[in-house]
């Protein structure tokens, strides 16, 4: 900064002042709570003071405007440092919360969750993956920004900044999403390294040695190395050459910043025994002693209020964009009308009636291919009522079926809406959720269901923060045949039921297909996840006027005859064939059956009593049926008369899919044998 001496050195000291402060009110909560980690936030004082006042643009008083930079929290565990920049800044997070840190219904919990706390943008904690929804926001950022800026208005202009540190640059998504990061050029995505190289196990030579700069270039970033972690000068010259990077769209920019974990403190400063626990009250004595602090815990000067309040320039940032916004409204009016409903979430208007339209015309057309052949066609439906929708594939576009006519490619020079995010399904997942906490756009990412494994962290974390991604899973089942059981999933479907709010659906044709894009479309609430067959499914007759229940998450498909069922059998996906096939020869014998689809359990669960009851009654027999580990069908069974599962209880194997199902006794006959034994039992 260009200013006289005598004002640098009184800059320097409120610096260092605001920096202190910063340090003290993380050790402060940390001790109150008798738990956290107060290193990280010792550590990147400093660094916390360059951006966040002196180039963060944001609105303390409404920290959802759309034209805000992104802040993410990468290494989370430092959360304190985060929860003391909001308060400083004038977020609604009162003093109060800082002294409640970790404790119950606070709003500062262990590590930042987002809808908890005002100004948190991600949910992080688990390391390497807010790196990867900085990623996603940047990914968003400049898809809207071709899309809606003009050359007489700009309405989309922020960019996203990330604090990481060692751990995350360990975890191999980091490395998934600086590879994309750096082949798309999101050269508005900054990343600053707390480069401390202490970890919870000690010094990091032992384990982590790689040459950090060297890897950032070689994936297409930008690199400021050698940065005084502990000088906000040298911190802010080192933002002010990252955000001349960008201006010149030549790609993301790493900042590397040396640092000394728990910086001030006497006896910790630089090693493990600060990263993970309070500093005690011996050692926080001596840290205010060497730091001269000498305000009671949680005591703020004014100077550093001052220093960090960004309500009035935050507001002045903000008007000026509204004073585009309305320009742009006046010379595009209907751009910013589309603009405001993206922001805003809703759907359009007329969405429901042309879904509508599309489940009708589905079911007519009575087509019975693959149902990840189906997804592709389902997609190509809805992304043509939503432009917001956007997506691909983990290199698996022509195995997925993830692409749709004219859908265009999304890469560094183009503007098309299909994403090839190359075999990074974990990063691929954790950016999906990075581009739905943005807004403006519906993220959805595809690969085999065997290798959700891959990417399970971060569906954990859709559910977790309650996010509109959906994932399309094909190759369901030991279907797939020849490829054996690396890639025959088994115990995928039930244990990714377990993920609270997560919506699992698996259709069992075209109709059920089209009905479960259209539910994870509908949802505003959390992630849905389409799992879809390899082999082809045949349509499955229903009454028109039953279209509707399928969002029930399970109905009647086929009533028994009669109408009073001895015996339900409940199947999902490809099996629903098999019970449908089964139920005939069990009529033919004089047996009454119900055959019930129920293609998404959890939304089944959230049905009323009297649905529940009606579809699956009590007093009458139940088989379900499908190929995957059949525990969690017993939730189903329990409490009937007689009941039995067909499924599958061990690993699969490379064979033809014909020779699997006959293998495994996935057949007609097998359920129909199945169920002739619960008819007859005594």
């Amino acid at each position: 900064m260009n200013m006289p001496t005598e004002a640098r050195a009184d800059q320097a000291a409120l610096d260092t002042l605001c920096a202190h402060a910063l340090r003290l009110l993380a050790i402060d909560a940390v001790e109150a709570a008798r738990s956290g980690h107060p290193g990280m936030p010792m550590g990147m004082a400093e660094i916390a003071v360059a951006l966040w006042t002196r180039h963060l643009r944001h609105d303390p008083a409404d920290p959802a405007w759309p034209d805000r930079d992104r802040f993410v929290l990468s290494n989370g565990h430092g959360s304190m440092l985060l929860y003391a920049l909001l308060h400083l800044s004038g977020y609604d997070l009162p003093m109060a919360e800082l002294r409640r840190f970790r404790q119950l219904h606070s709003q500062t919990p262990g590590h930042p969750e987002n809808g908890v706390t005002p100004g948190v943008e991600t949910t992080t904690g688990p390391l390497g993956q807010g790196l990867a929804n900085a990623v996603g926001m940047a990914l968003a950022e400049k898809r809207l920004a071709a899309e809606f800026n003009r050359p007489d208005a700009r309405i989309v202009d922020h960019r996203t900044w990330v604090f990481l540190g060692d751990g995350c640059l360990m975890e191999g998504v980091s490395h998934e999403a600086a590879g994309i990061a750096g082949v798309q050029r999101l050269s508005r995505l900054i990343a600053l390294w707390d480069d401390n190289r202490i970890s919870i196990d000690g010094e990091v030579s032992g384990w982590f040695r790689d040459d950090t700069p060297a890897r950032f270039r070689a994936y297409g970033w930008n690199v400021v190395e050698a940065v005084d972690g502990h000088h906000v000068e040298a911190v802010d010259r080192a933002i002010r050459e990252a955000l001349a990077n960008a201006d010149k769209d030549i790609g993301p920019t790493l900042v590397c910043c040396r640092t000394t974990i728990g910086q001030g403190s006497p006896a910790r400063a630089g090693s493990a025994a600060v990263h993970g626990a309070p500093l005690g009250e011996d050692e926080v004595r001596a840290t205010r002693e060497a730091l001269g602090w000498h305000h009671a815990p949680f005591e703020i000067p004014d100077a550093v209020r001052d220093a960090f309040d960004a309500r009035a320039r935050g507001k002045a940032d903000h008007d000026a964009w509204r004073g585009r916004l309305e320009h742009y409204r006046v010379r595009h009016p209907q751009a910013a009308t589309e603009f405001e409903r993206r922001c805003s979430g809703a759907l359009p208007g007329d969405f429901g009636e042309r879904a509508q339209a599309m489940l009708h015309s589905v079911h007519r057309e009575a087509a019975g291919p693959a149902t990840r052949k189906a997804s592709q066609q389902a997609i190509g439906r809805i992304a043509a009522a939503l432009p917001e929708l956007i997506g691909g594939s983990a290199d698996l576009t022509h195995s997925n079926l993830t692409d749709w006519p004219d859908c265009g490619r999304m890469s560094a020079d183009e503007d098309g809406r299909h994403i090839s995010w190359g075999v990074r399904e974990f990063g691929m997942a954790a950016a999906c959720n990075g581009i739905a906490l943005h807004g403006g756009l519906l993220p959805f990412c595809a690969t085999f269901l065997t290798f959700s494994d891959y990417a399970r962290n971060a569906i954990r974390m859709s559910a977790l923060m309650g996010q509109r991604v959906i994932y399309v899973m094909t190759h369901d089942s030991i279907g797939l045949g020849e490829d054996g059981p690396t890639h025959q999933p088994v115990e995928h479907l039930p244990s990714l039921r377990l993920i609270p709010g997560l919506d699992v659906w698996r259709p069992c044709d075209a109709v059920e297909t089209q009905a479960a894009w259209q539910a994870g479309v509908a949802r505003a609430d959390g992630p849905t996840l389409i799992a879809c067959s390899r082999q082809s499914l045949p349509h499955q007759d229903r009454a028109e006027a039953r279209l509707d229940d399928i969002a029930r998450g399970a109905y009647v498909l086929a009533e028994a005859g009669g109408g009073r069922p001895r015996l339900v059998i409940v199947a999902t996906g490809s099996e629903v064939a098999l019970a449908v096939a089964a139920r005939r020869r069990l009529e033919d014998e004089g047996i009454a059956v119900r055959v019930v689809s129920m293609p998404c359990t959890e939304a089944f669960d959230r049905q009323p009593d009297d649905w529940r009851e009606m579809v699956l009654p009590d007093n009458v027999p139940r088989l379900a049926v499908e190929a995957a580990q059949p525990d969690l069908w017993w939730k189903y069974l329990a409490g009937v008369p007689r009941a039995a599962v067909v499924g599958i209880t061990r690993f699969g194997e490379s064979a033809p899919a014909d020779a699997l199902a006959t293998h495994f006794g996935l057949t007609p006959e097998r359920v129909a044998e199945a169920a002739r034994a619960l008819v007859s039992a005594p």
